[in-house]
């Protein structure tokens, strides 16, 4: 559930009044709209998170 929401203006995952939830939706609104790349997430509870971004070569 926390993975489709993730990149999502004021989500977080922490405990109130310790992050705005900006930081990821704000560089994945840079990437796609921007630049016209991609970013997505995987993960594996308990053992990685790895974010891709995918740009293009002009």
């Amino acid at each position: 559930m926390v993975k489709q929401k993730i990149f999502q203006s004021f989500f977080t995952t922490k405990p109130t009044g310790e992050g705005t939830g900006l930081g990821l939706s704000l560089a994945y609104d840079i990437i796609t709209k921007d630049h016209g790349g991609a970013m997505t997430v995987e993960t594996k509870e308990g053992e990685f998170t790895e974010f891709i971004i995918t740009l293009l070569r002009t």
